[in-house]
């Protein structure tokens, strides 16, 4: 990997770690434009008070100002206080949510976009969490109701972008939390708001201490408590996590509305990425507008490092008047996914540049003959470029070389071509309006360990 950067959380990756970031992306874009996901791209800044209308994640958002006013005077950073303040998107959920609204006469629903981006969070950095990293979205939104088999279709779409990427196995957890909040509410506990949180908790500080964050904070009692901590620890591959709920003996009419939609999304998921999907109801997540169906999906062996993609329904995230925009998205953390593939080896770029052929010089009068060697390559779509002196040929080949450009190119003086492939040392004649390279040559492959 790239050496610590003078600044930290904001990764630079080397040009062959590039590649494999590059391949990633392109995976995940070939993979939403397959299932009909239309390309979007919103601004990075939004208001404060757009940010933070769901959801209390205000000490990770980046205020945006001036070092000066139009007089001259050191401009003041109170954001929190000035709601149109300037602010650098934390995620992409609430800018698509922003963008819908004021674009809703332009659309045709349900829209289905997905938004490749970068984003900013005053995060501690480590790694796996950076200050400025890129995400990869997708989401369904429609005009007024949303279908649930949306919340089933983005889990599958979801698991066929992660099957392709060069990551080990992951486990794509799914919760409801409508499940959740009618189970809280079924023993008792009314703040299920505040429940969620500190379940979300779980994984971070254990057991014990969320259910003492449930009976000092939340006024719970301990079986209560153990009531709430029982649900969380159901996870089952299959739909069997159905019996285990009822069989705590809660009754609630929202729990068998979540209790349903979970086994739907389960059952179809299941059978699309066995072994790859987990009815896991300690899953919660910390924003607040998540009304349905949660997703978090770590990699095996790998879950220290957190969820590399995550999301859910959102019922009330988009308004205008009387109009709502409903929706469900997912959100794979791209740095974080790519930062584990290179410090891991999980894939590694067979080159570092997109070079092919690297046209030598006999001398520095044949510069404008290299050109136009290199002019017909690049019209067939290979990689050229020339060296840059005459050096003696031995120093352009170890030029090359270096640079990890697989052929050199020579033209004689009575105007014939060779080219050498300097792996092999193997030399042809060549025809620069007809030589190709074996496919496997002609762009960067990215190679799994």
């Amino acid at each position: 990997m790239a050496r610590n950067a003078s600044l930290s959380g904001f990764p630079e990756w080397l040009p062959a770690e590039r590649l494999v970031e590059q391949h990633v992306l392109d995976t995940l874009r070939r993979t939403f434009e397959l299932h009909g996901f239309s390309s979007v791209e919103t601004r990075a800044v939004e208001t404060v008070g757009q940010l933070l209308r769901k959801g209390e994640i205000d000490k990770e958002v980046y205020a945006l100002s001036r070092l000066q006013d139009d007089d001259g005077n050191s401009a003041s950073n109170a954001a929190k206080e000035d709601p149109n303040q300037l602010a650098l998107h934390f995620d992409l959920t609430v800018p698509f949510a922003r963008y819908v609204v004021e674009n809703a006469g332009y659309l045709n629903f349900p829209f289905r976009r997905y938004q490749i981006q970068k984003v900013w969070r005053g995060e501690r950095p480590q790694e796996g969490r950076a200050r400025e990293f890129t995400q990869a979205d997708i989401d369904v939104v429609a005009d007024g109701e949303l279908a649930f088999r949306y919340d089933v279709e983005l889990a599958l779409v979801i698991a066929e972008a992660l099957s392709a990427l060069p990551i080990p196995a992951f486990k794509l957890r799914i919760n409801n939390r409508k499940l959740a909040e009618g189970f809280y509410r079924g023993i008792g506990l009314t703040d299920t708001a505040g429940v969620l949180r500190s379940i979300d908790k779980l994984e971070k500080i254990g057991a014990d201490a969320v259910a003492k964050l449930l009976v000092t904070e939340l006024g719970a009692t301990e079986e209560q408590a153990a009531k709430a901590l029982a649900l969380a620890s159901i996870r089952t591959e299959d739909t069997s996590f159905v019996a285990a709920v009822r069989a705590l003996g809660v009754s609630d009419e929202l729990m068998e509305e979540g209790l349903n939609e979970l086994e739907q999304v389960i059952a179809a998921a299941v059978k699309s990425a066995p072994g790859s999907v987990v009815a896991d109801l300690s899953i919660a997540r910390g924003l607040d507008y998540y009304t349905g169906t949660v997703y978090e999906t770590v990699l095996v062996g790998h879950e220290q490092l957190g969820s590399i993609c995550s999301g859910g329904r959102y019922d009330a995230l988009a308004s205008k008047g009387n109009r709502k925009f409903p929706g469900v998205g997912l959100s794979i953390g791209v740095t974080r996914i790519v930062s584990r593939i290179l410090s891991q080896e999980f894939a590694t770029a067979s080159r570092s540049v997109p070079t092919v052929v690297l046209v030598t010089l006999a001398d520095e009068d044949s510069w404008s003959d290299a050109q136009d060697v290199a002019g017909a390559l690049r019209a067939r779509g290979i990689s050229a470029e020339v060296a840059a002196k005459a050096d003696k040929f031995g120093k352009q080949i170890k030029y090359a070389d270096k640079r990890g450009i697989p052929y050199v190119w020579f033209t004689e003086a009575d105007g014939a071509h060779q080219v050498k492939d300097i792996r092999s040392g193997e030399q042809v004649e060549a025809d620069p309006a007809q030589w190709m390279p074996p496919s496997e040559d002609l762009n960067p492959q990215i190679v799994k360990a």
